[in-house]
C-alpha cells in the first residue's frame, strides 16, 4: 500500500479541496482508484492519499496540491475545475497549469477578477496580446467571446485603443428576422445580446450606456462594417462561422492603424444556408502562416460551462465522424433464371 500526505494551512482550505459533501474528493478517488482522508496535524490539516498503485497515489497527490494552491483565491473550486486539473495531470501536463497563476486580465464591475481558466484559454489571451489579427476557433463554452471582450476592455482602460467595436452576422438559427417585432434595431438586438451581456459584466450597465452614448463602444451587425476604416480600435467579430467568405474579407480589410481584430467562431455550428461556404473556414485556410495573424484552436478541454457541455460536444463530434465515414454498399445476391 502506497501513501502520500499533503499538508494544508487550515480546515477551511481542506474543506474547499474536498468540496461540498466531499464531492471533489470522491471525483479524485474515482479517477485514480485511491482513498482520500483528512486529519488534523499541528497547526493545520493533512490530507492522506493511499492506494495500491504508487503512480496513481502520486498523481492524486499532485491534483490535491494544485487544488490547494488554488483554494487560497476568492473563487470557489468547481466540479468542472477539478475535472480539468485531473485531466491535465493524468495527461502529463501538470506543469502547464502553473502558467495560469497570476493571469488576471481585468476586473469586472463588481471587482471580480477575469482570468484564463484553462491552458488553452491562456494561450488564446497571450495570442491576442501579441498579434494584430487573431482567429479563435472552437466549440461552445470555451470563453472565446468573453475573453476577447475582457482583452478589449483591458486595452481601452489602458488607453491602448480609443474604442471597442463588436459585431456579428445577423444570421438566424432556423428563424427569420421578420418574425421579431419592432424596428431594425429591435430585430437585430437578440443576435447581439451575448456581446451586451459580456460588456455589462465587465463595465456595469451605467458605465456601458455612457460609453455607448459617447461612441466609445459600438455594437452593430456585420453588414454595417462595409465601407469603413477602423483606426485605433479593438474590433471583435463574433459567430464568424456565419459570415460568408465575402463578408469575412470585407471585415478583415476594415482594419486601420493601431487596431486589433479578434475573430471568434465554432465551425460545427454554422447557420448559413445549405451549400453556402463559411467565411471563417475559408479564412483559417487562407490566412494560416501569415506573420502577425494567429489562429488559435480550442478543444473540449477548454469548455468552462457545465461539465455536461463537454460530454455533449464529444458526443456530437463522434456522431459527425461516423456520419462522414463512407458506407460499405450492401452485397446483393445474384439469381440465375
Amino acid at each position: 500500500m502506497s501513501q502520500e500526505i499533503v499538508h494544508t494551512d487550515s480546515s477551511d482550505t481542506t474543506a474547499r479541496i474536498f468540496g461540498v459533501f466531499d464531492s471533489h474528493a470522491r471525483e479524485i478517488e474515482s479517477a485514480f482508484g485511491v482513498d482520500i482522508r483528512n486529519r488534523s496535524e499541528g497547526g493545520g490539516d493533512a490530507i492522506v492519499i493511499s492506494g495500491a498503485s504508487d503512480e496513481n497515489v502520486r498523481l492524486a497527490a499532485e491534483v490535491i496540491r494544485r487544488l490547494r494552491d488554488e483554494a487560497g483565491g476568492s473563487e470557489e473550486i468547481s466540479e468542472q475545475r477539478v475535472a480539468y486539473v485531473i485531466g491535465m495531470i493524468r495527461d502529463g501536463q501538470g506543469e502547464d497549469l502553473g502558467a495560469l497563476d497570476g493571469s488576471t486580465i481585468c476586473l469586472t464591475s463588481r471587482g471580480k477578477p477575469v482570468k484564463a481558466k484553462t491552458v488553452g484559454q491562456k494561450q488564446y489571451v497571450d495570442a491576442i496580446a501579441k498579434n494584430t489579427v487573431i482567429l479563435g476557433v472552437g466549440p461552445a463554452g470555451t470563453g472565446k467571446t468573453f475573453l476577447a471582450v475582457a482583452m478589449a476592455v483591458k486595452a481601452l482602460r489602458a488607453k491602448e485603443v480609443s474604442r471597442i467595436i463588436l459585431t456579428r452576422p445577423a444570421i438566424e438559427a432556423g428563424e427569420k428576422l421578420g418574425f421579431l417585432p419592432g424596428d431594425l434595431q429591435s430585430k437585430i438586438d437578440p443576435y447581439l445580446r451575448p456581446l451586451y451581456d459580456a460588456l455589462y459584466e465587465m463595465m456595469g450597465a451605467e458605465n456601458y450606456a455612457r460609453l455607448v452614448e459617447k461612441q466609445v463602444i459600438e455594437i452593430a451587425p456585420l453588414a454595417y462594417m462595409r465601407g469603413r476604416t477602423l483606426d485605433d480600435s479593438f474590433i471583435i467579430l463574433d459567430e464568424a462561422q456565419n459570415a460568408t467568405p465575402e463578408q469575412m474579407k470585407m471585415f478583415l480589410t476594415r482594419l486601420g492603424f493601431n487596431s486589433k481584430a479578434v475573430v471568434t467562431g465554432d465551425l460545427t455550428q454554422t447557420d448559413l444556408p445549405s451549400g453556402q461556404k463559411s467565411g471563417l473556414a475559408a479564412a483559417v485556410k487562407i490566412l494560416s502562416g501569415i506573420s502577425d495573424i494567429k489562429i488559435h484552436y480550442f478543444t473540449d478541454k477548454d469548455v468552462v460551462r457545465h461539465k455536461l457541455v463537454q460530454k455533449i460536444i464529444l458526443a456530437y463530434e463522434k456522431y459527425e465522424r461516423e456520419q462522414q465515414r463512407p458506407k460499405t454498399p450492401k452485397k446483393t445476391e445474384r439469381t440465375n433464371k
